[in-house]
C-alpha cells in the first residue's frame, strides 16, 4: 500500500519522489496513513470544515496537529512549515478535513485551543534546503552524543536525535531504567551542537518503533505503522489462549510481551464463557480425572486418569453431565471420550480425486533425496578405502606354492616386520643378497595345516618374473620338512 504522497504530479516540491522499484524515498511509506475518504464530499457549509490539519515528522515517527490560519488549502503529502522553538519547522501533511476532528476527539485534544502551534506557510525551495541540512546532522550528533554520555558516565541509551529544520534545536530521545542527572550533558552538548537542548525520556516500546523491524509474523512492526497507544500486557493473557509461557516466544523485539496478545484476547473470553467453570477434576470409578488443557477451537476438554498417560477429549456436554452426576453422589463408570480422526487419516478415507501434479514436487524432497545419495557414495567410497588394502594384504600374504604354511616354531634368528599387514604389494625385480628387509610379517594365531609345505633350503637366486605377490627375502632358517621332494638348491 503506498502513501499519498507519492503521487507523480507531486513530486516537484519535495525532497524525493518515489523510486522505480515501488519504495518511497521521502519515507512517509514507514507508516500506515490514514485515508481520507471523505476528501473528495461536498458540504454544505464550507466554513465550518476543520482548520487543523495533522503533520508528521521524522518519517512518521511523530506526529502533531497544527491550526491551519492561511486562506490556502494543504493537500495530503505537501510539505508546510509550522512554527518551531525559536524559529521554524518542516513537517509534511498527513491529514486534512474532517478525519482531523474525530483524531482530535480521539487524542483529547481540543480543536479551538489557543496554546496550537499554527501554520506559517507552504515549504519554499530554500526552507526544504535548509531542512536537508539539519537532517543531515542528525547521526554525526547522535553518534558524538553518544559518545560524550559515556565520557560522562550518563546511565542511559540515547535512540534518535532530531534536528529543527532551522538547525537551533535538537532533541533527544533516550530511555533509562532510573531517574538521570543529565545537567552536565546538556551543558556540552549545547556547546558542542549549538543547539537548544531537549531531553525526552521514551519507553522500551517507543523506542522499539522508531527502530522498526520485522516482527516473527513476517510483517513491519505494529508499532512502527499504525500502533499509537500501547496497552499493559501480562502473561494472563497469554494463560488464557493456551500459550505456553516462553519468554523467547512470547517477547517482541522489544524485550516485552508481544502486543499482539491482547488482539484476539476478547475472542478467546467469549469463547472460554461455554465452557464449564470448577471442572478440573472429575469422579469416575476408575479414579480422579484431572483436566490437562482445554482446545477452545475445537470446544473439547482433555482429562487423564490415575496411573495411565492416556489423554482422554471430552465435549463440553459430557463434562457438563458428568459435574451434575458427582454433585448428586454419583460416578461414572465411563468417561466416553471423542474419537479424535486425524488429518493424516481422513486424507486416507477420503475417496481419491484428480490431482494436477504441476507444482506438488518440492525443492525439499529433491534436495533430501540428493542428499540421501551423497551420503551413500560417501559411506561406500570410505568402506572401499579401509577394505581394499586389508584385503590385498591378505592376498599378498598368500605362499605362492599352493599349499598352505604348516605351523611351527620361529627360529630365534627371524625378525619380524613392524609394518604389518600394510605391506600387500611387494617391489618386483631381483631380489637383494642379504638382509632383513621384507621379511614376512608374524601372523597371530594357529595356521591353518595344509597339504603341501615349503621346502627348505636357500631359495634360488636370480631375477623373479610376473608375480606382484612377489618379496625380498634374505636367507631363512630352516623350516620343518614336508611329504614332497626336495628340489636342488641352487649354489
Amino acid at each position: 500500500m503506498g502513501c499519498g504522497s507519492c503521487s507523480s504530479s507531486k513530486d516537484g516540491g519535495k525532497p524525493g519522489g518515489c523510486k522505480s522499484n515501488g519504495g518511497c524515498s521521502t519515507g512517509s511509506c514507514n507508516r500506515m496513513n490514514v485515508h481520507d475518504w471523505l476528501l473528495n464530499l461536498p458540504f454544505s457549509d464550507p466554513e465550518s470544515t476543520c482548520k487543523v490539519i495533522e503533520v508528521s515528522f521524522k518519517q512518521g515517527s511523530r506526529k502533531e496537529f497544527f491550526r491551519n490560519t492561511t486562506l490556502q488549502y494543504f493537500d495530503k503529502g505537501d510539505y508546510v512549515s509550522v512554527e518551531g522553538v525559536s524559529g521554524f519547522d518542516v513537517g509534511e501533511v498527513s491529514l486534512t478535513g474532517e478525519l482531523v476532528r474525530l483524531q482530535l476527539k480521539k487524542k483529547g485534544v481540543d480543536e479551538f485551543s489557543p496554546e496550537m502551534k499554527k501554520v506559517l506557510r507552504k515549504s519554499s525551495d530554500r526552507d526544504i534546503e535548509t531542512f536537508k541540512i539539519s537532517k543531515s546532522r542528525e547521526k554525526d550528533i547522535l553518534a558524538r552524543s553518544r559518545a560524550i554520555a559515556r565520557q560522562l558516565n550518563v546511565q542511559m541509551k540515547l535512540s534518535e536525535v532530531e534536528i529543527q529544520a532551522d538547525g537551533k534545536k535538537g532533541t533527544f530521545f533516550y530511555t533509562a531504567d532510573d531517574r538521570v542527572d543529565f545537567r552536565e550533558l546538556i551543558k556540552v552538548y549545547a556547546s558542542d551542537f549549538k543547539v537548544k537542548v531537549e531531553m525526552r525520556q521514551i519507553g522500551i516500546r517507543q523506542e522499539a518503533a522508531k527502530v522498526g523491524g520485522i516482527g516473527s509474523c513476517g510483517r513491519e512492526l505494529c508499532c512502527s505503522t499504525w500502533l499509537n497507544e500501547f496497552k499493559s500486557v501480562n502473561t494472563t493473557a497469554a494463560r488464557y489462549q493456551n500459550l505456553s509461557i516462553n519468554q523467547t516466544k512470547l517477547s517482541g523485539q522489544c524485550g516485552r510481551l508481544k502486543c499482539c496478545l491482547n488482539y484476539e484476547l476478547d475472542t478467546y473470553l467469549d469463547a472460554l464463557q461455554q465452557f464449564p467453570d470448577y471442572a478440573e477434576t472429575l469422579d469416575t470409578a476408575m479414579g480422579t480425572a484431572h483436566l490437562i488443557k482445554k482446545d477452545i477451537f475445537k470446544n473439547l476438554m482433555w482429562y487423564v486418569l490415575p496411573n495411565n498417560t492416556k489423554h482422554y477429549p471430552l465435549t463440553i456436554q459430557r463434562v457438563k453431565d458428568i459435574k451434575r452426576l458427582n454433585r448428586e453422589g454419583q460416578k461414572v463408570d465411563e468417561l466416553q471420550p471423542v474419537e479424535i480422526v486425524s488429518s493424516k487419516q481422513r486424507e486416507e478415507n477420503e475417496p481419491a480425486a484428480f490431482v494436477d501434479l504441476v507444482g506438488q514436487i518440492s525443492l525439499k524432497t529433491l534436495e533430501k533425496n540428493d542428499r540421501r545419495k551423497r551420503d551413500q557414495d560417501r559411506n561406500r567410497n570410505q568402506q572401499q578405502r579401509g577394505q581394499g588394502p586389508r584385503q590385498q594384504g591378505q592376498q599378498g600374504a598368500r605362499p605362492q606354492g599352493g599349499g598352505q604354511k604348516p605351523q611351527g616354531p620361529r627360529q630365534p634368528g627371524q625378525q619380524q616386520s613392524a609394518q604389518g599387514n600394510n605391506q600387500a604389494q611387494r617391489p618386483q625385480g631381483p631380489k637383494p643378497q642379504g638382509g632383513n628387509q621384507g621379511q614376512r610379517p608374524q601372523q597371530q594365531g594357529p595356521r591353518p595345516q595344509g597339504q603341501g609345505q615349503r621346502p627348505q633350503g636357500p631359495r634360488p637366486q636370480g631375477p623373479q618374473g610376473g608375480g606382484g605377490n612377489q618379496r625380498q627375502q634374505g636367507p631363512r632358517p630352516p623350516r620343518p620338512q614336508g611329504p614332497k621332494q626336495e628340489p636342488p638348491a641352487d649354489n
